[in-house]
């Protein structure tokens, strides 16, 4: 299972990974429960998403699966694992949004400072600022494309408070997840800002115990590998899913 981040939606987001996974790998891209209507429901947070994913696997008659994440995604991938450990085969991270609240780096808190300010502000301000602070300082990002943008941008500037919101309240419990055993891949972009990003894969090294850290040197959050590099990805998770099933062949994720 497929969990996107808090702009494009799962398809755009996902489908030329599942593409590049080929037919025999059951690869599910599933929106957010955070975008199921207009504005975030009432009481959001990353168990909303942990229950929406229960419910799609549970639909699905998945047992077990494996599941990964991108952005925020990735977040609730990571609460997913700490709570449900017995239903995961693997767990991939593909630059989570957020990971804990322990062990940041003086140059992480202040991010997050900077992410605090952005609330509130208007759309117009508040996209670019959020892309920008996510990339390293020496990234040159496009321009927006021309025209209107698609109907669905108008929900992502509060989903994306509702993230930054949870983010700060909600308990992600170290421990459960240095007790989950199973192997967790985590992807790097090279250009992504390494305050967020670089020290989130250093402080989830020392807490998972069968952790792989994978680099794209020429990404970053926002031209990810999943869109950008699926083939190269979808080799790396072919491989992580078959070596979680004792290198048996994956049919299903």
């Amino acid at each position: 299972m497929l969990l996107p981040g808090a702009v494009l939606p799962a398809q755009p987001a996902f489908g030329a990974l599942i593409e590049a996974l080929g037919p025999d790998v059951q690869a599910v891209a599933t929106d957010l429960e955070l975008y199921a209507g207009d504005e975030p429901p009432p009481g959001w947070s990353l168990d909303t998403e942990i229950d929406g994913v229960l419910r799609d696997a549970d639909a699905r008659g998945w047992v077990t699966f494996h599941l990964a994440g991108y952005s925020g995604g990735g977040s609730a991938a990571l609460a997913f694992a700490a709570k449900h450990p017995q239903r995961l085969l693997s767990l991939a991270l593909l630059e989570p949004a957020w990971a804990g609240s322990w062990g940041w780096s003086p140059a992480h808190a202040e991010l997050w400072k900077a992410f605090g300010r952005l609330e509130g502000r208007p759309p117009e301000q508040f996209m670019p600022e959020f892309v920008r602070l996510q990339v390293r300082p020496d990234v040159d990002l496009p321009p927006p494309a021309p025209g209107d943008p698609p109907p669905w941008m108008a929900r992502r500037p509060a989903g994306i408070s509702a993230f930054l919101h949870t983010f700060r309240s909600y308990d992600l419990d170290r421990g459960r997840l240095a007790a989950f055993g199973k192997p967790v891949l985590f992807v790097l972009g090279g250009r992504s800002n390494p305050d967020q990003f670089a020290d989130m894969a250093g402080r989830l090294s020392t807490v998972f115990t069968d952790f792989r850290l994978e680099v794209f040197e020429d990404r970053h959050h926002f031209d990810p590998p999943h869109r950008v590099e699926p083939e190269r990805l979808g080799a790396l998770l072919r491989e992580h899913w078959d070596r979680a099933e004792g290198g048996h062949h994956v049919t299903a994720t």
